[in-house]
């Protein structure tokens, strides 16, 4: 089992994005921490970092092993700290997220944080513009539906979110099942649908995954959030798809119906995305931590 001074300085290097910027916040020469990094390697079989000259980038074990002891390093540090209470938990946090995900997920998540001296203030929107917001540093965190590809953004796998293709129940009677299965496409072509931007992100995703084409259907309703998304829907408005987190409930209840029912489930990645280099703040370090630890009971979405 690797020490504690070894999972420290891996966390910190994680967390810095650089072996140099974590030697320096540890107070150790850049070959000391050099030399943990690699005991480390061996000790797991496997190489936790990709070296660049930029610094490093982490594997995906990287992730998840930051992911699994991250929260409980700092929450040991807090416990033998003087005061009983480390600085980990003390600061505001601006994290930024499509709503439904954020209200439904992330903050009960992060909420038993707070009683503890964290203070998070959420920005809600697109990916897109949220990402924007990230790089020009007014926010510190967000989770995305898109990979980042701004060279500032590390970003970080957080869940895979599950789509699926819902209607209410008199629209779903009028789909001719026969269609359905020779040309979907065309059988689905009278639903209008409800959509959550003006280019049908999600519903175009899926018709493109699932049946190779766009949808050729009219348009409803256009609304930026899925949860007024999916209260149009079971109103009666259209069609649409969604994460079945979301759609769940009204799937129980018989509010609307699957109109598709694919051989694979067509998934999402949703990514924790902060600017390189940010995660050596201890508040953003801890909710990062804490998102990717707690997102493996969520499942896929």
């Amino acid at each position: 089992m690797p020490g504690l001074d070894l999972l420290a300085t891996f966390v910190e290097i994680y967390r810095c994005g650089s072996v140099s910027a974590a030697a320096d916040r540890l107070g150790l020469t850049q070959p000391a921490v050099s030399g943990q990094l690699a005991r480390l390697e061996e000790q797991l079989g496997e190489q936790l970092f990709v070296r660049s000259r930029r610094g490093v980038t982490p594997t995906a074990h990287a992730a998840d092993l930051a992911a699994r002891v991250g929260t409980h390093l700092d929450e040991l540090r807090a416990a033998l700290s003087p005061s009983g209470a480390g600085p980990a938990h003390v600061g505001t946090v601006r994290i930024a997220g499509p709503g439904e995900l954020i209200a439904m997920r992330v903050l009960p998540t992060l909420s038993p944080l707070t009683t503890r001296g964290l203070r998070i203030h959420v920005t809600l929107g697109l990916a897109g513009e949220l990402l924007r917001e990230l790089s020009a540093g007014r926010v510190d965190l967000v989770v995305s539906a898109i990979r980042p590809t701004q060279q500032d953004i590390a970003a970080t796998v957080l869940v895979d979110e599950e789509f699926v293709l819902v209607g209410p129940p008199n629209l779903a009677r009028s789909v001719d099942t026969a269609r359905l299965a020779d040309d979907p496409v065309d059988a689905l072509a009278h639903l209008p649908l409800v959509g959550y931007a003006d280019d049908l992100p999600i519903v175009r995703r899926y018709w493109l995954s699932e049946f190779g084409r766009r949808p050729p259907n009219t348009v409803s309703v256009i609304v930026p959030d899925l949860r007024a998304v999916l209260a149009a829907v079971i109103a009666g408005a259209g069609v649409s798809a969604l994460p079945r987190y979301l759609a769940e409930s009204a799937l129980s209840a018989g509010s609307v119906e699957l109109l598709h029912e694919p051989a694979a489930p067509p998934l999402n990645t949703l990514y924790l995305a902060t600017r390189t280099g940010a995660l050596v703040h201890p508040p953003l370090a801890l909710v990062h931590d804490h998102l990717r630890t707690r997102a493996h009971s969520w499942g896929a979405l």
